[in-house]
């Protein structure tokens, strides 16, 4: 069956159904070191038409990031194509050709930048051999540049389009020679994105713009109590509403399967059902708070050096603290959904997804199809933040369609969501730190306890979830005697990455008590960092531009004070300065952001990733908790689990310290240094930590 989406160019959609047609068309291979046979493992592909089109297939996730426009970038700067010419599509999910395909952790252009530029490369390469070939001279004596190649002596020019037929049949260059980077016209430049037009005109397709003929729409209704079953229902009067098909249980819930969204809702509410809350009906937030208090001493060791214990026993002064971190939603502002169509010969998905090869996994598991019998198009995604790379509701449209026999979009509410569990982790932090007599601290014990995300994969190794304890074991500051331990309680909430993940939790708790013992010592918070990380050159450098920039050590306006945080994640270093009032709750005036993730592709792209990572992080500061009552979440839509608005957003100023070190991630490390800012800036006005997100003013 063909779908339709709103919008799709012929292009986009001939490159999303795999009819590239005529051209060039180069891969590259995960490995990263070398280029491909045809029948190699690939993760990236340029397709060159005969119309001088570059079409480059990303097999990441755009999500609002900047992925394809910065691949592109890359692209055409070995390419030495013309601009006006590239596009970048979504590539078919395809584990054969592209590897694991997923997009999280901050990674895809720190594990594709080597990829994609050889991709690039080897097709300059191959349109040179064509042209040298066509004009029976040296490859040596002819010139590509802005999607032509010219021969110097004679003078003549060919375009890349005239080109690719030929240089498709050529032998495929096993080690392509890079350009100097410094003759990249593209990369390290401010450019628009390629997606950034069809979005704000509406073209763009999203899933749920996905529109397959026939197609039914589906709500799934879960048990209320995270860890409860269905007991029983009775479908009756929930099929007796016109427009509703069919009431089926799934491993989700039961689900509502009618001809449109509204007669699924309506038949939801109809619906009589029982549920079984298991052991965790009596859930609450104060219990798991008791149960993490009560675990937090017992951790396994995630770092020991020296001997905290005995240090902080001999200190002339002995800080103790407790923090604590609430689980958080991912509250993406496209609701999950997912359109799927299952027949007895394959299976066709439509799905904005971080993680493809998941989903065709599981796609796999369900239908008992082979994977390559499933096609799956990733589209755009109104937001991920890593709760798209669950696969929950992909399997549910996948479960629906093979039971109906026909295509099912499935669509989950806000409600549905907040809900269904995949939270960011809680934590219950316990602190205690030795001060010598000048104030400086000898001995740092950081006890965690928190629910892990990686045991599910059986992943622990030695008691320790590694994504539990980044931003806490390898905290940066010289501390002679460093004591680090990690317990993970059993709870029946699901837990999923969310945005910069265990940093999230960690830069706010360590950034806080370090401003507590500066406090205690006597010392500035900014002077304190500054000699504590006298060793970590790329933590001083943001850590002094945004004290620089803000105006560190100058009187802030009367009502004002002003906070700071440094942190290093995803392989980038981050620091915000902020300057904070206080009315009825706190008013973040102005944010300077100051990064480092290496060499800058496209400078835009980092400054927007900073502003939305702030804001993320801001509103989960303010106001962001999931708690529970009764073994059910309490949070159901943005009237109580609320963001930051417009009206509220503070002024971002972002620097990008450009230090040509290795590449880092972008989309995550803009969100963990807001919060722990904030509450320094707190701290400073009322001289009283914040020990607890979100923000309780009085």
């Amino acid at each position: 069956m063909t779908a339709t989406v709103p919008g799709m160019k012929r292009r986009e959609f001939l490159q999303l159904s795999g009819a590239l047609g005529a051209g060039l068309l180069i891969a590259c291979r995960a490995t990263r070191t070398e280029l491909p046979r045809a029948s190699g493992d690939v993760n990236a592909w340029v397709h060159i038409g005969t119309d001088d089109q570059i079409t480059i297939a990303v097999s990441e996730s755009e999500m609002g990031q900047g992925t394809m426009t910065a691949f592109a970038m890359i692209v055409a700067d070995e390419l030495e194509a013309d601009w006006q010419h590239v596009q970048a599509v979504h590539a078919l999910a395809n584990q054969a050709a592209y590897g694991n395909q997923s997009t999280g952790g901050s990674t895809s252009i720190r594990i594709g930048y080597d990829s994609i530029r050889a991709a690039g490369a080897a097709a300059r390469e191959l349109l040179v051999a064509a042209a040298a070939q066509t004009w029976q001279v040296s490859a040596r004596d002819c010139v590509a540049e802005r999607g032509t190649v010219t021969h110097a002596a004679s003078g003549r020019t060919a375009s890349y389009g005239s080109l690719a037929d030929l240089a498709s049949q050529l032998p495929l260059p096993r080690k392509p020679a890079f350009k100097d980077p410094a003759t990249y016209r593209y990369i390290g430049t401010p450019i628009k994105r390629l997606d950034s037009h069809d979005k704000v005109t509406g073209r763009a397709v999203f899933g749920l713009d996905a529109n397959v003929p026939g197609h039914l729409v589906a709500q799934v209704v879960r048990p209320p109590v995270l860890g409860g079953a269905v007991k029983s229902f009775d479908p009756a009067a929930a099929k007796a509403v016109p427009g509703v098909v069919d009431v089926l249980e799934i491993p989700h819930g039961i689900a509502i399967v009618a001809e449109n969204f509204w007669a699924a809702r309506q038949g939801r509410q109809a619906l009589t059902a029982e549920w079984d809350p298991k052991e965790w009906g009596d859930l609450s937030s104060e219990h798991i708070t008791g149960m993490l208090r009560e675990i937090v001493g017992s951790g396994a060791v995630a770092r020991d050096d020296g001997n905290a214990e005995r240090a902080a026993a001999a200190a002339p002064t002995r800080i103790e603290a407790v923090y604590e971190a609430p689980y958080l939603a991912h509250a993406t502002m496209e609701p999950m959904n997912c359109t799927a169509h299952v027949r007895p010969d394959g299976c066709d998905i439509w799905v904005g997804t971080q993680a493809q090869t998941s989903s065709v996994r599981v796609a796999a598991e369900i239908t008992g199809l082979d994977p390559a019998q499933i096609t799956l198009r990733t589209l755009y995604l109104g937001g991920g933040f890593g709760r798209r790379s669950q696969t929950d509701f992909v399997a549910d449209a996948v479960l629906l369609s093979k039971a109906t026999g026909k295509p099912v979009q499935v669509v989950y509410t806000r409600e549905d969501d907040m809900h269904a569990g995949w939270y960011r982790p809680v934590a219950y932090n316990a602190f205690a730190a030795g001060l010598d007599a000048d104030g400086w601290p000898v001995a740092w014990t950081h006890r965690i306890a928190g629910a892990s995300i990686v045991e599910q994969f059986g992943r622990l190794e030695n008691g320790i979830d590694d994504s539990s304890v980044e931003g806490a074991a390898n905290l940066p500051y010289d501390i002679a005697n460093v004591h680090v331990t990690y317990a993970r309680p059993d709870l029946p909430v699901t837990t999923w990455w969310w945005r910069s993940v265990g940093s999230s939790q960690n830069a706010y708790v360590t950034e806080c008590f370090l401003d507590e013992l500066a406090r205690a010592g006597k010392h500035d918070p900014f002077a304190y960092r500054q000699r504590l990380l006298r060793n970590q050159p790329r933590h001083l450098r943001v850590l002094e531009t945004v004290a620089e920039k803000i105006g560190w050590g100058g009187a802030p306006a009367e009502g004002h004070a002003l906070g700071i945080a440094v942190h290093a994640c995803f392989g980038s270093w981050v620091a915000n300065a902020v300057d904070v009032s206080l009315d009825d709750v706190p008013r973040v005036h102005r944010v300077v952001c100051a990064v480092d993730c290496g060499q800058a592709i496209n400078p835009d792209t980092i400054a927007a990733q900073m502003d939305s990572g702030i804001m993320y992080g801001l509103s989960a500061a303010l106001w962001g908790e999931i708690t529970f009552a009764n073994g059910q979440p309490t949070q159901s839509n943005f009237h109580n689990y609320r963001i930051v608005r417009m009206r509220e957003a503070p002024r971002v100023e972002t620097h990008i310290v450009n230090s040509g070190d290795a590449h880092g991630g972008i989309g995550e490390p803009g969100t963990p240094c807001i919060a722990p800012a904030v509450c320094n800036a707190i701290l400073a006005l009322t001289g009283n930590p914040v020990r607890k997100l979100p923000i309780r003013m009085g």
